[in-house]
């Protein structure tokens, strides 16, 4: 094994005995050698993998398909059953934020016991502490029993701590939007950062975006089998079709079928439009915010409900932000979706968009004559850093769309297209 690969996974498989009753678990305890009295379950199955020093490998997959098992591995807090696993290297893991914290110390006395089971030396605490107390800047309640804390300010501390061994492994789990916007961005920036100095990374996470925009590879596992180990576009692609396929109605499968849209009628709306804000970060001056979108098309029409013809009418979409002028620019970005929850398109704004001294600024998008088919649509706005990783703000479905056509053609977009024949 390349002395650069710090962890290296052959043949993992971990296999649990299952038993209905906790009587059959006593009798297996006395009596398995001879008779069974549980059934085997294998959480994991044949898992190969590796992660080299400065390399990111995600991890994806349903819930229970073996993910949380296999970092437990990697942490050495579960033993496989078969296989081998080697892990060179000081690891923190961003399992479950606050994992050992005892609810009656202080934040002060927690930092020195969390850090103890990292493995921490007390006077490699007493180095580093103003600097954990100073990321987590949670105020003189660092004096208080962390049973008094928020949730906020309980992660903040926990994550301080987590990240403050100067791994050289590093293992998250959903683990990197923890706290208000401000805390969020810092906690990720500063995951950039172990990554950049030569972390190996292993990185679960359900958001495909972030898979694919931070990692080098991906491992899908399912049913604690491994589905596909490849590069993080092959991986992300290929399970967010296979999550399409299964999530569609059986009669919309084949070939030429189309969502037929609905009958609701849209309700009015103002053409300036205040945003909700929805996911997991939230809106924050700290960082950025949106305040106002604005949506048209060509033919006069002004509002959030908008009627399209295909491959005739423009659409254009104006968004104003607000932002920390302390900060980088941020980045806007769109999402376009069909009305079932597919994604039919995505991207990013310029990396460097125009504001003024305040931090105040807009864009505006701008779609030439439609290409979508028949159907109902919505357009989705986000705000995000400058790398386009961590989520400011978002506008879910801010503009619904419901698109007519003159055509016979079936499905969600009309592909340029040209026929050539011959005698």
């Amino acid at each position: 094994m390349s002395s650069d690969v710090l962890i290296d996974a052959q043949g993992l498989g971990k296999r649990y005995e299952l038993f209905e009753r906790p009587t059959d678990r006593l009798k297996h305890l006395l009596w398995g050698r001879w008779r069974n009295y549980g059934r085997s379950f294998w959480a994991l199955q044949d898992v190969n993998f590796s992660v080299a020093r400065g390399e990111v490998v995600g991890l994806v997959g349903r819930n229970g398909a073996g993910k949380s098992t296999l970092l437990q591995m990697v942490c050495g807090t579960v033993q496989p059953t078969v296989g081998q696993l080697t892990v060179h290297g000081r690891i923190a893991a961003l399992l479950e934020l606050g994992a050992g914290f005892n609810p009656d110390f202080s934040g002060v006395e927690n930092v020195y016991l969390n850090a103890a089971l990292l493995g921490l030396s007390r006077a490699e605490v007493d180095q580093k502490l103003d600097g954990i107390l100073a990321f987590a800047d949670i105020g003189a309640f660092v004096h208080q029993p962390v049973k008094t804390y928020s949730s906020g300010m309980f992660v903040r501390l926990a994550f301080a701590v987590a990240t403050s061994v100067d791994p050289e492994i590093l293992v998250i789990d959903e683990a990197l939007s923890v706290g208000d916007g401000a805390f969020a961005r810092k906690s990720f920036d500063r995951v950039m950062q172990m990554r950049e100095r030569g972390a190996a990374v292993l990185f679960c996470s359900h958001s495909m975006y972030h898979i694919q925009a931070l990692c080098d590879r991906a491992l899908w596992l399912e049913g604690g089998k491994v589905r596909l180990y490849d590069t993080a576009a092959q991986v992300t692609s290929a399970y967010e079709t296979a999550l399409v396929a299964e999530s569609l109605p059986a009669h919309h499968a084949a070939a030429g079928d189309v969502l037929q849209p609905s009958t609701s009628t849209p309700e009015p709306a103002d053409a300036v439009s205040t945003p909700e804000v929805m996911g997991s970060s939230q809106a924050s001056e700290e960082t950025g915010r949106i305040v106002a979108i604005e949506a048209w098309t060509d033919d006069g029409q002004r509002g959030r409900e908008l009627a399209i013809h295909s491959q005739e009418t423009s659409l254009s979409v104006r968004v104003r932000f607000a932002s920390n002028p302390d900060l980088p620019a941020p980045r806007v970005g769109f999402g376009l979706g069909h009305i079932s929850g597919v994604t039919l398109s995505s991207g990013l704004g310029p990396s460097h968009p125009q504001r003024d001294a305040q931090g105040q600024g807009e864009v505006t998008l701008h779609f030439p004559k439609m290409p979508l088919l028949q159907g109902d649509y919505f357009l989705s706005v986000v705000l995000g850093c400058e790398r386009g990783l961590h989520v400011y703000d978002i506008a879910e479905r801010i503009v619904q769309l419901r698109v007519h056509q003159s055509g016979l053609e079936k499905g969600w977009v009309t592909l340029p297209h040209e026929w050539n024949f011959q005698s």
